[in-house]
């Protein structure tokens, strides 16, 4: 998140991100139902503002970073919405607006408790998915480019062609006739498939780990639980202990 002096100034400045950001892609998704059409007149000029727009604030936001390595990979998906070869790249946008609601807590303001959202942090960061998910990203969509370029598809049909090959469902509806489409296929059936396969690993270790961890915190619940009672158990009898003992000195009646 970009810091500034003046607390104001930067809730001004991420009100007017998240606008934005959400501006752009109804944009879009008009566009793609023909309602609109975001290449002429205003809309372009509006359309192509936005884009710029992002670009400054990227660079800037990477100048201003402290850990430049650290900043690249937490915002990979801002980096892959700046993609101007197609405009579906902008539905990425909507990451950082996430973002800015986790910076400013408001799922917890929502009456969102601490542990969906400490979970959904666990997901996404802890266990390396976002970063696992923004090269597969990366891949499909470099996959798509340069498939789109050989093979003289657009690059909707690009993408979908490079996702079912990832996937390996391999529908069959679209296949590479170029030796250059070929060997980016070749390509993305070994990149591509690996970093599929250890999403796939990452999502199921961390719902079993997660399991084991709720079982494995309730059985530390219950040794506490069963230890606190044992102290006062022996409290109590030493307690009894003492009150049944006869003081030195006390006469018997």
């Amino acid at each position: 998140m970009r810091s500034f002096k003046n607390p104001h100034v930067e809730l001004i400045y991420d009100i007017f991100i998240v606008f934005i950001a959400i501006f752009s892609v109804a944009l879009v998704g008009l566009d793609y139902l023909h309602v609109i059409n975001i290449y002429h007149g205003g809309l372009a000029l509006a359309y192509y503002s936005i884009w710029i727009f992002y670009i400054i604030d990227y660079i800037v936001g990477l100048a201003l970073a402290k850990n430049h390595k650290r900043f690249l990979l937490e915002t990979s998906l801002d980096l892959i919405s700046l993609i101007p070869a197609h405009p579906i790249f902008v539905v990425f946008r909507l990451y950082r607006v996430i973002r800015i609601i986790r910076y400013y807590n408001l799922f917890w303001k929502f009456g969102w408790d601490g542990r969906f959202t400490g979970g959904l942090h666990r997901f996404i960061y802890d266990t390396g998915f976002i970063y696992l998910f923004s090269i597969s990203i990366v891949i499909l969509i470099f996959s798509a480019l340069i498939y789109s370029h050989f093979e003289q598809h657009n690059l909707s049909t690009s993408l979908w062609w490079a996702i079912t090959t990832a996937t390996t469902v391999g529908y069959g509806d679209i296949s590479p006739q170029t030796v250059g489409g070929k060997l980016i296929a070749g390509f993305l059936m070994f990149g591509g498939i690996g970093f599929i396969g250890l999403l796939t690993s990452t999502i199921t270790d961390f719902f079993t780990h997660g399991e084991n961890d709720a079982t494995d915190d309730k059985i530390d619940k219950l040794t506490e639980q069963i230890e606190l009672l044992t102290k006062e158990v022996h409290s109590l009898q030493k307690e009894v202990h003492k009150k049944s003992t006869p003081k030195k000195g006390a006469k018997k009646k």
